[in-house]
């Protein structure tokens, strides 16, 4: 198996292939989850997963599975996968490359008549982005039994419509229970979204955890006054109140170490008029961090420093939290074996965290999971401009190969 390949330009072709479906005038893609565009890029993959000779089957949320058969079909799958939608405005190669770079190691194994003990599944996970519909990671979530089939049917997109219909619609409300089928092992290939890799010169990052994240808004209730007239000591601005936070925020991710994110995404005042002081702001918090006691500590530090803040410029104050999620360590085992598979094909890496979610924080807990990270230009993600190495494409996707032929074993 050592000499054993994938096709390089057939990987590469199929992903510029799939980015023609949703294509944008700047190079990206534009598929939101159960969008037509969602539709034909589906359709493309299943056709091409049926041509390699794969059993495809859909479930009630629309996760699709192509399955290679193994020589005991009896027992679980070894199993990759990744996600087809995109953000309004993304790029060809998030989510994309992590499903097509499984197709490939199904169309290699047929290239090279391997043959496997165990069968191989490559899935596609449905609304990995949550650009249409919340929440993100829908399809892994309902698979890990985070949640229910009945609720995510019932989900309104931002166009209207009720995530059951269109998912008939579109032809992919299948039959097959979330979660019915038990899974050996998953590894996800991703490009890293992130300029580590390209900074250190690395080809392969051997992902073994992904950060914890809380996500909080934040609402201040000051007074409306008259900009021209009323003295800056009897003021209760709330956007003065939103800004001294920012500040108080940024300074605290600062002091705690270098591996925390803290971002201010939303910002928005009212009654937003030139003149008028302020009484009223909103905004939202995203804080990420690899260890979950000095997450912990800063969802703490964060609510007490904010209330005091309020509380000294006499602002009512309220504290929210939208989404919290733990930091999620993954199989240590599977991770040497995508660093043995590395090293065997002589590839540059190093061993890193995830900054973002990823469908395989999921399914870690139903399987021995982790990830394979290959460089992305400029680290640039959700975006146009997103862009990979052929060169990179292909290796991410040989290590993939060599990976699951271990786990899968050769018969």
């Amino acid at each position: 198996m050592n000499s054993t390949r994938i096709n390089g330009d057939r990987l590469w072709d199929s992903i510029m292939e799939m980015g023609r479906h949703g294509a944008l005038p700047n190079g990206g893609c534009r598929r939101l989850a159960l969008t037509e565009e969602d539709k034909m890029g589906r359709d493309l993959f299943v056709r091409w997963a049926k041509e390699a000779g794969c059993t495809v089957s859909v479930d009630e949320v629309g996760n699709i599975y192509a399955r290679r058969n193994g020589q005991d079909p009896d027992l679980p799958a070894v199993a990759t996968g990744s996600h087809l939608d995109t953000q309004p405005h993304g790029g060809r190669f998030d989510g994309i490359y992590g499903v097509l770079a499984g197709l490939e190691v199904v169309r290699a194994m047929n290239d090279n008549n391997v043959r496997t003990q165990k069968p191989v599944d490559v899935i596609v996970w449905t609304n990995e982005e949550a650009a249409r519909f919340s929440p993100p990671l829908t399809g892994s979530q309902v698979f890990a039994g985070k949640l229910e089939t009945e609720d995510v049917h019932r989900t309104l997109t931002s166009d209207g419509a009720m995530v059951k219909d269109e998912l008939v619609d579109i032809g992919y409300h299948g039959s097959e229970i979330p979660g019915s089928r038990k899974l050996d092992s998953f590894i996800e290939a991703h490009i890293e979204q992130g300029p580590v890799l390209e900074k250190e010169a690395k080809t392969i990052g051997v992902v073994d955890c992904v950060q914890g994240a809380f996500a909080a808004e934040v609402t201040l209730a000051g007074e409306d006054g008259h900009a021209g007239t009323v003295q800056l000591d009897m003021r209760r601005d709330a956007c003065l109140g939103a800004a001294e936070m920012i500040v108080f925020l940024n300074r605290l991710a600062t002091d705690t170490d270098d591996l925390v994110k803290m971002t201010v995404g939303t910002l928005k005042i009212n009654p937003n008029s030139i003149s008028t002081i302020p009484g009223q702001a909103y905004f939202t918090i995203d804080c990420r961090h690899p260890d979950r006691a000095i997450l912990g500590s800063l969802r703490a530090r964060v609510k007490s420093g904010l209330a005091e803040i309020a509380a000294e410029r006499g602002l009512g104050f309220e504290f929210r939290i939208m989404l919290e999620k733990q930091p999620v360590g993954f199989d240590p085992n599977i991770a040497s074996i995508i660093e043995r598979a590395t090293k065997n094909l002589a590839y540059p890496y190093r061993r890193m965290l995830s900054g973002a979610a990823h469908d395989a924080m999921n399914i870690a807990e139903l399987a021995p999971t982790a990830m394979i990270f290959i460089p992305c230009k400029n680290g640039i993600s959700h975006n146009e401009a997103e862009s990979a190495s052929p060169s990179d494409v292909a290796a991410g996707a040989n290590v993939l190969l060599h990976a699951m032929i271990e786990l899968a074993g050769v018969v």
